[in-house]
């Protein structure tokens, strides 16, 4: 026990130290009054968006960037989504829709579409955006601001989250704090090691010219957490990338409630740990199950260090987040029960071959 005890307060020690760096270093998207004009296709697969997709249009087409084409691929809705783009699209020419093609063998449909799109785009730049996104002005810009400053290859961004149900608080702050309490973002850009790889899905822009030369989704055309894999190829491939925090010019609210919040991020959480059932459990025995011990153990002046510690962690992440600062720490006992509860229903449909999205069975290889 005295050894476990240990390795939690070890744990949390560097768990702390990495939100610290990322509080000082500050891992923002950079807004720009800088304006600038080559083409950017900006490419949203779709399906069953119906509820979500007219608020992207109508964002980006509120935004400040002139110079833009976009397509969205339905990819075989069973609901209105091609018929409402369709629509729009008759009074805004430069938004276009198409219907998807069968989802070969071997490929997972999000991986699929992206690489559909790309094949249709014209612009300089390529710009991936979920379907249940919206844009704030200067956006555009400042991603192309950061990208050619950096010489980047690929530019990902972690949006705001919106919440507006007890469950989607309870479940959507966990994808930033785990996030930020285990990777020093900045080094995502200052590493050439693909080991410090992140990216979200939900924005990723590209250099059209380099991603049509390396094929990025086809390359990960069987993966779950294909952001990641497509951020790691890029770095193993000695180009420049980047991940940085939406800093509100973008926000996404990815689920409406708590079993939304279950079914999505189970689907891909123990993918974003390799597929490892054992370094998952661990990751939980520390982070999870370490503090509930801590407490049940030990006398209270012996846990104001640990509690501090989370604390402390809690408000630096809320606040690179944007989130809520009293709602996460009010939440947080049982934002960590329902993480476990989350990893527990990865682990089951990784074994049992029984995980789902949209209608489709994902596939782990």
């Amino acid at each position: 026990m005295t050894i476990y005890i240990y390795a939690i307060l070890i744990f949390l020690v560097i768990r702390f130290s990495v939100t610290v760096f990322n509080f000082l270093s500050n891992p923002k998207l950079p807004k720009t009054v800088k304006h600038y004009s080559d083409l950017v296709s900006i490419l949203i697969p779709a399906r069953n968006e119906e509820e979500n997709i007219l608020q992207l249009l109508i964002s980006i087409q509120k935004q400040d960037y002139i110079k833009y084409e976009v397509f969205v691929l339905d990819d075989n809705s069973t609901d209105d989504t091609f018929k409402l783009v369709q629509n729009f699209a008759l009074s805004n020419p430069q938004f276009s829709v198409v219907k998807g093609k069968e989802l070969p063998s071997g490929w997972l449909g999000k991986n699929f579409a992206c690489h559909q799109l790309a094949q249709l785009a014209t612009g300089k730049y390529f710009l991936f955006l979920d379907a249940d996104e919206t844009i704030e002005k200067a956006f555009i810009n400042s991603l192309i601001n950061r990208f050619e400053s950096g010489d980047l290859a690929l530019l990902s961004i972690f949006t705001n989250q919106v919440m507006k149900t007890i469950g989607e608080k309870l479940a959507v702050p966990l994808m930033h704090f785990i996030l930020l309490n285990l990777l020093p973002l900045r080094l995502v850009r200052l590493s050439n090691n693909p080991a410090f790889a992140a990216a979200s899905g939900q924005c990723m822009f590209f250099n059209a010219k380099n991603y049509l030369t390396n094929n990025w989704h086809e390359r990960v055309k069987s993966k779950v957490v294909e952001d990641v894999e497509i951020m790691k190829l890029v770095k193993q491939e000695k180009f420049n990338a980047e991940a940085l925090l939406g800093n509100g010019l973008i926000y996404c609210r990815m689920y409406k409630n708590l079993n939304e919040s279950l079914q999505g991020f189970s689907k891909n959480l123990l993918a974003g740990f390799g597929n490892n059932i054992i370094i998952l459990l661990f990751y939980q025995l520390l982070v999870v199950v370490g503090p509930v011990m801590l407490l049940l153990n030990y006398k209270f002046t012996l846990l104001a260090l640990p509690f501090t510690l989370i604390f402390l962690s809690r408000i630096m992440i809320s606040y690179l987040s944007g989130q809520k600062v009293l709602m996460n720490l009010i939440l947080h006992p049982l934002q960590m029960f329902f993480f476990l509860i989350i990893s527990l229903i990865s682990i089951v449909k990784y074994i049992f071959k029984i995980g789902t999205w949209k209608g489709r069975q994902i596939k782990t290889i």
